[in-house]
């Protein structure tokens, strides 16, 4: 699904060059569930504004569901972009003023795709929100908020769901219930990233990745991995 081949990432500075991603190898199969962490300043945005393709690297290979986004330009990156990748923010990134179904219309409206409104309903109702759909976010609570965000990442049936610190804004009991969700969406086959700083989302993972001073450090598969029966039965 991903393969990163020699990723660095330069920025020119007033002192002279900044290499913030050191030559990364990265490859991601398709149904994992994948924990990308560690500390500031660690090259973690970086590396997910280059798994996102808002962002290209200095030099390396990027092979995104088999199409080397690196080879793209502008206008075929934010093509593949919108075709291959649903996101899902922190902030959650909604139209206030707008209804959850509309929210969740928008990557349709963008693409001119027909059956919108159907298509975005049963997105809500995938992940549990059938009876919200003309709720704006100010009438939800910060769950159902990222429950409507990652309804519209879903829409265009993306190869992969980039989630950057998904739970970051939520309460224990809503990040609970986030993760239950990203982990009935990936046994149902989905294939998600997942950047967070929190030990407690990383279990919920199939497989955790730190990241240092721009260098992969370790990749280890998770041991005894949370999943919802797990939560339920406890």
């Amino acid at each position: 699904m991903i393969q990163l081949e020699g990723i660095v990432k330069s920025f020119s500075m007033a002192e002279g060059q900044m290499t913030i991603l050191h030559g990364i190898d990265l490859h991601i199969r398709p149904g994992e569930m994948v924990a990308i962490m560690g500390p500031s300043g660690s090259g973690k945005s970086t590396l997910m504004n280059i798994l996102g393709c808002l962002d290209a690297p200095s030099t390396g290979r990027y092979m995104l569901d088999g199409t080397d986004v690196t080879k793209l330009s502008k206008k075929q990156l934010a093509r593949a972009r919108g075709e291959k990748i649903g996101f899902v923010f922190q902030s959650f990134n909604l139209i206030p003023r707008t209804s959850a179904l509309r929210n969740v219309e928008l990557p349709l409206v963008y693409n001119g795709a027909r059956g919108r409104k159907a298509k975005a309903k049963a997105a809500l109702e995938r992940v549990g929100l059938g009876s919200r759909l003309g709720h704006v976010p100010s009438e939800l609570s910060g769950g159902q908020k990222q429950r409507v965000a990652i309804a519209r990442a879903l829409i265009n049936d993306p190869a992969i769901i980039l989630a950057d610190e998904p739970t970051g804004a939520l309460d224990t009991k809503s990040t609970t219930e986030i993760m239950d969700l990203f982990t009935e969406l990936n046994a149902a086959g989905a294939t998600i990233v997942v950047i967070t700083h929190e030990d407690e989302v990383a279990e919920y993972c199939t497989r955790r990745i730190w990241l240092r001073d721009g260098v992969i450090r370790s990749d280890e598969p998770v041991h005894n991995r949370r999943t919802t029966l797990e939560k339920i039965s406890a």
